[in-house]
């Protein structure tokens, strides 16, 4: 009886361990089961994180390329407004703004990738730019339109001042050949001129050795359209070279915008009708014998000439 007793209470007493073995295992099994679930979900939450990650780099990647085409687009659209403006000030702006968007360009081509405030910041402020040059479009296109009024007025303006001018010019050559003629018309003419030598006695002489004074005499012709009153005609005597005959006393008068000089000078009154002229010349230096001219001149006009030969 006492070793059926033992025998069972032997028996029992592996079961129990077997049981406790058994449950030992299960737990293991079970932790480990739930382990592996924890790394599994934990390696698949850091593939699922870098996944996101590469995802928005590509992102980001494809956002800065978009930002330096913008950029450069931008740059490219304010050079070209550039050179369609002749107004400085607006050209400096210009030239500002470029300055800008030429730096931020440089900062968006260093920037990484993985900066997504920065990029984000730079892509505001490339939409604040367009904004800016969009207003400066407006600005370039209402000058142009004005600066096209303002030539087509121009053209208006400079066709009807060349009508004007050349008007004015017809009206002016118009009054040239008037006064042209009214000058001629009332020009004196010196006519019948005649040079002989006289001797100290009033005598003709023959040569340049007897001859004392050179005598001129013309007729001045009547002219009723020329002015009246006293009259100062002037006698320029040229020597065989040229040269003009001169007292120290001589003077000059207005002659074709200069003043050039005369021999001798006499004041007569001019009454309109023909009017005869003696003018003499007094002989005090040597004269070589040669062909010699006489200009007669009044009012600053070449009224006569004469040409005369004086022989040894």
């Amino acid at each position: 009886m006492a070793k059926f007793i033992e025998e069972d209470f032997i028996e029992e007493d592996f079961d129990g361990d077997d049981e406790k073995d058994v449950n030992r295992k299960t737990w293991w099994v079970m932790g480990i089961i739930l382990l592996m679930l924890v790394l599994g979900g934990a390696g698949y939450y850091i593939w699922y994180q870098h996944q996101q990650m590469n995802d928005m780099t590509e992102i980001f990647e494809l956002e800065k390329e978009s930002l330096t085409d913008g950029y450069e687009e931008l740059s490219l659209q304010l050079e070209g407004f550039k050179f369609s403006v002749s107004n400085d000030s607006l050209v400096t702006l210009l030239t500002t703004e470029q300055a800008k968007v030429l730096r931020l360009q440089e900062e968006l081509r260093t920037v990484k990738s993985t900066n997504a405030r920065r990029i984000n910041e730079l892509k505001k402020e490339l939409e604040t730019l367009r904004k800016i040059t969009r207003h400066y479009a407006a600005q370039i296109d209402s000058l142009n339109t004005e600066n096209k009024q303002l030539k087509n007025e121009n053209k208006i303006v400079t066709r009807k001042y060349q009508q004007a001018s050349s008007e004015a010019t017809r009206l002016s050559k118009e009054k040239e050949v008037l006064t042209e003629r009214v000058e001629m018309a009332s020009r004196l003419d010196a006519v019948n001129i005649q040079v002989s030598l006289i001797t100290s006695k009033g005598k003709a002489a023959k040569n340049i050795n007897k001859a004392a004074q050179i005598m001129l005499s013309f007729i001045i012709s009547k002219n009723i359209s020329a002015p009246v009153g006293e009259q100062t005609v002037y006698v320029r005597l040229m020597k065989p070279d040229d040269s003009i005959l001169t007292k120290p006393n001589s003077g000059t008068f207005p002659f074709e915008n200069r003043m050039i000089g005369y021999s001798i000078k006499r004041n007569i009154e001019y009454d309109g009708e023909e009017q005869s002229v003696v003018m003499y010349w007094t002989i005090d230096e040597y004269l070589s014998p040669g062909a010699y001219r006489a200009d007669i001149f009044t009012e600053g006009v070449l009224i006569g000439r004469k040409s005369f030969t004086l022989e040894k």
